[in-house]
């Protein structure tokens, strides 16, 4: 009997006895293993939310405190191949969603791996310019906010002395090639050699920018081990080059490329013609027919950006009005940038800077006040709109010179894009108004002829000719529709002509 009694004591109290928890490496372990044994699983037909896919649960409270729910056809394309540890070439429109395309997959890489700040840099992040390079990594601190991962901005415009100390222990680098290209001639310790992915965000907009040559170095310092995603909206011969140095084997992901349309389908895409000293006016005009929008205007040059971003300032249209332009120092550009994704009406004059890769909420309008350069560059300024499905327009304003072949290469293009009549009686003219400032202030007059000069500079310099013809413009006119009595002396144009 006395067996069985205790037997009785051992169940009673066994109750009692607590289980022994499992550590924290164990429970990763297991996820893991459960994660990885899902990747070979993955049907993207049948995935429509973001916890369809096989993630870390940390992965997930970010993206759902970020609110993301649902993922874009190149989230959906791109995330399940690059789980399973392939190469990627992702061509896809802006407006996409690429930025998750890559930043989910360097989470769970990392995760996977239980990296740690004593294991270095595991995930490096190239952009074209800081403004996307911080966007960038705006994104990531919103979606890794669970994660135990270190990140870091590298960019241009910030104190050296300072990235060089949080170099060696940073996990994800976000960078531009130049500054990144700095730290490896000079930061001591700092080293590639642990890198798991590469990612070259925007990669035509960085050979564009003449980072070629920065490419190659770099990529020369990185170890050929490593997983590379590359995303670029354009393949040019320049981005296949780069694709070859830099991808193995890879998986070409594309989700529009037998899209109707090369832009999105709901954007509305119009285009007006008036002669070049009429430009301001329809732009002012523009600006007071919608003081209760949010409206982009992209403007050729940096100088003609700071002159009409001053001269709108001092006519006080009623409307908040901000500029974006290389000739900034980087505290004010990013100032700028986030003054107007805050603002729910505000104009903003940008050059060609604000064109790639930017998410700036809910922008109704995009006007391009001067022809883009081609029409990849189109694709990219209108793309600031109608981003993720939402509605979008834009306008473009073309001199009678650049129409004709202008026109023709968006058609060609597949880009829809209808002619709009303006209606004269609503122009207001400035003319009077500008030539009385400019008297009236020498330097607003000092940058009203710095950005006639760098306006015909730029025109002269394009390669296209059979859309910028720099002979057709009438320079007097254009002097007086910006507040100048005379046109400035131009003396590379005087030389030309006369040869």
């Amino acid at each position: 009997k006395f067996p069985k009694k205790r037997d009785k004591f051992q169940q009673k109290h066994k109750k009692h006895v607590p289980e022994v928890k499992k550590k924290k490496w164990q429970l990763i372990d297991e996820e893991v293993v459960e994660l990885k044994g899902k990747y070979s699983e993955i049907n993207t037909s049948k995935v429509e939310k973001f916890t369809d896919f096989p993630l870390s649960k940390l992965t997930l409270e970010g993206l759902a405190s970020a609110k993301y729910i649902k993922p874009t056809d190149i989230q959906r394309e791109a995330i399940g191949l690059a789980l399973q540890g392939q190469d990627i070439l992702g061509a896809a429109k802006t407006g996409s969603g690429k930025t998750l395309a890559f930043l989910i997959p360097i989470l769970e890489h990392l995760y996977r791996e239980k990296w740690t700040p004593l294991d270095g840099m595991g995930a490096l992040i190239i952009s074209p310019t800081r403004e996307l390079a911080f966007q960038t990594f705006q994104v990531l601190k919103k979606i890794g906010t669970s994660h135990d991962f270190s990140a870091g901005l590298v960019i241009g415009g910030k104190h050296v002395r300072e990235e060089k100390e949080r170099m060696t222990t940073t996990n994800i680098v976000v960078c531009t090639p130049g500054r990144l290209l700095q730290h490896m001639g000079e930061t001591y310790n700092f080293t590639a050699d642990s890198l798991q992915i590469l990612v070259l965000d925007e990669a035509d907009r960085i050979l564009d920018l003449g980072f070629a040559e920065t490419m190659n170095a770099i990529i020369e310092n990185l170890p050929s081990t490593r997983q590379t995603l590359l995303f670029s909206a354009t393949q040019t011969k320049s981005v296949k080059d780069l694709a070859r140095l830099s991808l193995k084997d890879p998986m070409y992901v594309s989700v529009h490329e037998h899209a109707k349309h090369s832009t999105p389908a709901t954007l509305e895409q119009s285009y007006i013609v008036c002669e070049l000293h009429h430009k301001i006016n329809v732009l002012w005009s523009f600006v007071k027919n919608h003081l209760y929008s949010k409206v982009l205007v992209f403007i050729s040059c940096c100088k003609l950006v700071r002159y009409i971003h001053e001269a709108f300032r001092l006519l006080r249209p009623g409307q908040t009005i901000l500029a974006l332009h290389g000739g900034m120092n980087q505290i004010k550009r990013m100032e700028n940038y986030d003054k107007f994704c805050r603002k729910k009406h505000a104009v903003l004059f940008a050059t060609d800077i604000a064109a790639r890769g930017l998410d700036i909420p809910a922008v109704n309008w995009v006007v391009q006040m001067d022809c883009p350069e081609d029409v990849n560059t189109y694709i990219h300024r209108v793309g600031r709109t109608a981003r993720f499905e939402k509605n979008g327009e834009a306008l473009l304003i073309l001199l009678p010179s650049e129409e004709e072949s202008m026109i023709k290469q968006l058609t060609d293009r597949k880009i829809p894009i209808n002619q709009i009549r303006v209606n004269q009686q609503k122009i207001v003219n400035l003319k009077c108004k500008l030539e009385a400032n400019c008297a009236s202030c020498l330097e607003l007059k000092a940058m009203a002829q710095r950005a006639f000069k760098a306006y015909i500079k730029n025109v002269f310099l394009m390669k296209d000719k059979s859309i910028f013809d720099v002979s057709k413009l009438d320079t007097e006119l254009y002097a007086r529709s910006i507040g100048l009595a005379f046109p400035p002396r131009i003396r590379f144009l005087q030389k030309h002509n006369k040869k």
